[in-house]
């Protein structure tokens, strides 16, 4: 049998634009569609089978980057995905409302700040609401803003990140165990970052590792009521998260370089994990982190 253009063999190394990068910069939070070159999302390439029909996602952090990736997989994959973001990012997550009902699902834009306890609770209700239920959660939204030294982390800055990547993840979580029945899933985003930390990401690298703990403890709790739980961990990814803090500018032109694949990962490239640990097939992982770092990290 002739192989397809889906079927052939890809070579890591080529896959993907390779440094050197336009050198960039945005304001927080930065939008993907304004990044050179522009991250693949799956918008093109991800094609879905019907292993997630019927199913009910919250995706926060859903815009642009990783989630976004996540909810055109979703998506195509036969579930209905609300998603969250802050209001800066409106553009970006128009665009993804848009893939999700091409493929025929229902999306659902929430806009919001999940440093905030209150909306944290308000979101998970407008999420189930529009959805009809829940039975996907996906932590994926971070804060990352890079510091050469602690002495230059501010304590609003060591504040926010410690809001977005750890106390949202818990309000948001502790919200939606009610809605949560047996064979629903939670996914963290976690990073290479919590095993082998950046000097510069101090508060950051602090936050992920967090996160790992929170994988690995709630799925014990969680276990005897058929909840599975597990993290995703990326190394160095093409999002908006780098071109507006998260790596200093001079830095950005270079970024990926030093993994194995000598070139940057795109969002694209995780979204079929998330698949696998959100599907039935992912039935017996619970407590797991998987790994997507171009050869960089742990695990």
């Amino acid at each position: 049998m002739e192989k397809t253009q889906k079927d052939a063999l890809e070579n890591p190394l080529e896959k993907y634009p390779k440094p050197p990068y336009p050198k960039q910069q945005q304001s927080f939070p930065g939008l993907a569609s304004k990044m050179d070159p522009l991250p693949d999302h799956g918008e093109d390439s991800y094609v879905g089978s019907n292993r997630l029909r019927g199913r009910k996602a919250l995706i926060t952090g859903g815009d642009s980057g990783i989630g976004r990736a996540a909810a055109i997989a979703y998506a195509r994959e036969g579930a209905d995905v609300a998603i969250n973001y802050l209001p800066e990012e409106e553009s970006d997550a128009q665009e993804v409302i848009a893939l999700i009902e091409e493929a025929g699902q229902k999306g659902y834009a929430i806009p919001g700040d999940i440093t905030d306890e209150r909306f944290c609770e308000d979101l998970v209700k407008q999420a189930v609401k529009n959805l009809g239920g829940l039975d996907i959660l996906v932590n994926n939204a971070g804060r990352q803003q890079a510091s050469e030294s602690i002495a230059d982390i501010s304590s609003y800055s060591f504040d926010a990140t410690m809001k977005t990547n750890v106390y949202a993840p818990f309000w948001i979580t502790r919200a939606a165990l009610e809605h949560l029945k047996a064979g629903s899933v939670i996914i963290a985003t976690t990073s290479v970052q919590a095993y082998d930390p950046a000097g510069i990401l101090f508060d950051y690298a602090q936050t992920k590792a967090a996160n790992v703990a929170y994988v690995k403890s709630l799925s014990k709790q969680l276990g005897s009521k058929g909840i599975r739980v597990n993290g995703v961990s990326p190394g160095p990814i093409w999002t908006p998260l780098q071109i507006c803090g998260g790596q200093p500018p001079e830095a950005i032109p270079q970024f990926g370089e030093m993994s194995e694949l000598k070139r940057a990962g795109q969002p694209a490239e995780l979204a079929g994990i998330f698949v696998l640990l959100a599907s039935n097939e992912g039935s017996y992982a619970t407590g797991q982190i998987y790994g997507a770092a171009g050869g960089m990290g742990h695990p």
